[in-house]
């Protein structure tokens, strides 16, 4: 690596880390830097050395590290005269999946990273490792939604279909003439409510479908709530662009995440205070949840009934729904299910996708 190529070579490779899903900020850029006025940038160990005091902050990054190095620079004791292609995002998947053989090694054909993705995709995302979780977060912000589409009150004019009296009668008053006028009725954006249970027994999918719900909001008219011991609005935190920054304000906004779960109770909230009023009204519910109880299931029953007669579909996404021999048993479920248009599954990337594409239909 020559002088002139080493300082966007090595700038590329910190966003290369940063893909892999080191959190190695401008401090950690900046000290790397500082660290190799001292050191000779032609030599892999120096690079190598410095890099991994600087920019690393605890020991998961090291697996991580290792593999992107490899995929950056290659083997060998001198790193390459020219600039390393720009390959940040190969490199940070295959160190994300841990495929890399660390300093020195070979990166693994592409063909495995690919087989990987595959793998990951229909994986339960309880089961899921850090790196295997960082890499779900990069394919979930991928997600693009399409909201589904409601037929629009007012009619617009348009060259063929009905035709409109009130347009005819204004050409002919102001031309004395007959001339024809057509309107046709168009669509909108249906709105799309999300209900995500953020308790105890959920936190190993709570923070993928709030990434979901983050998605959706990215792209829709959306409301967003999360239901534990209490209800949380939490719409506005996730209209933030940035992924991780709106998860921090919604889980900044949320004190009982973590705990118990009161459907019942937090479902009545919901609709006294946003869903009666026009938040649920003729709208695509989505009720994440796994369906434990621990309060009053005959009023859990009696708000999902009152859902249904408000919303234009009620899905219920149970993350334990796709797992085999799963029946659904629980307390909360088994009181809301004859209420419900669909139970979904939502363990894993794939069954994401499905719900998707089941709101896009309703």
């Amino acid at each position: 690596m020559s002088g002139a190529d080493a300082p966007t070579a090595l700038v590329g490779f910190a966003h290369a880390l940063r893909h892999a899903g080191v959190a190695c900020g401008p401090d950690r850029v900046r000290a790397f830097t500082a660290a190799l006025d001292h050191l000779d940038v032609a030599r892999a160990a120096d690079v190598y050395w410095a890099g991994r005091v600087t920019l690393c902050a605890e020991p998961d990054d090291l697996p991580r590290y290792d593999a992107a190095f490899a995929a950056w620079f290659g083997g060998g004791d001198r790193l390459p005269a020219s600039r390393p292609r720009a390959r940040t995002r190969t490199a940070s998947h295959l160190a994300a999946l841990g495929g890399g053989e660390g300093r020195g090694g070979r990166a693994p054909a592409l063909r495995v990273a690919a087989s990987d993705v595959e793998t990951l995709r229909r994986k339960d995302i309880a089961a899921m490792s850090p790196a295997e979780r960082e890499h779900l977060r990069r394919l979930v912000a991928e997600l693009r939604p399409v909201p589904p589409r409601r037929r629009a009150v007012r009619a617009r004019p348009a060259r063929r279909g009905a035709v409109d009296p009130d347009r005819v009668l204004r050409r002919m008053v102001a031309t004395r003439e007959a001339v024809p006028a057509y309107r046709r009725r168009t669509t909108r954006p249906r709105r799309v409510v999300l209900l995500v249970d953020v308790s105890g027994s959920m936190k190993p999918y709570a923070d993928a479908l709030l990434r979901f719900a983050h998605v959706v909001a990215r792209a829709m008219p959306v409301e967003v709530c999360t239901l534990g011991t209490r209800l949380t609005r939490v719409t506005r935190q996730l209209r933030h662009r940035d992924p991780g920054l709106a998860l921090a304000a919604a889980a900044r906004a949320v004190p009982d995440a973590d705990g118990g779960t009161r459907l019942g109770e937090t479902l009545k909230a919901f609709l006294d205070r946003w869903g009666q009023r026009g938040a649920a009204r003729g709208a695509v519910v989505v009720l994440c949840s796994d369906g434990w109880e621990r309060g009053d299931t005959a009023l859990l029953a009696e708000q999902a009934a009152r859902l249904a007669r408000l919303a234009h579909r009620v899905l219920w996404v149970n993350p334990h729904a796709g797992h085999d021999g799963y029946r659904p048993v629980q307390s909360g479920i088994a009181a809301a299910l004859p209420h419900l248009d669909r139970l979904l599954a939502g363990h894993s990337l794939d069954t994401l996708h499905a719900l998707l594409e089941e709101v896009r239909r309703a």
